[in-house]
């Protein structure tokens, strides 16, 4: 039975970060941000829920791109924005 996380986890494909030096919205509009999010369908990299203006959030439910890494140092956790949960 596939269950509808599976089905967000069919979206990840190898990525290459789209703009690696930093959240793509904040960069344009000259805003500051927190931590990044790296997009696991498309390779957009977006700033945390905990940065002002959430773009990694915006991303995943306006484009439909649920699933997001960190796109921090040292961390290769990933996270469903549609469960709240670590998959």
């Amino acid at each position: 039975m596939t269950t509808v996380v599976d089905e967000h986890l069919a979206l990840v494909r190898e990525v290459v970060p789209q703009t690696p030096q930093g959240c793509r919205e904040c960069l344009i509009a000259g805003t500051p941000w927190v931590h990044l999010r790296l997009c696991l369908t498309c390779g957009h990299v977006g700033c945390c829920d905990s940065s002002p203006m959430k773009h990694a959030r915006r991303h995943a439910f306006g484009i439909g791109h649920p699933i997001v890494r960190s796109f921090e140092p040292g961390e290769n956790w990933r996270w469903c924005y549609v469960h709240q949960a670590f998959v």
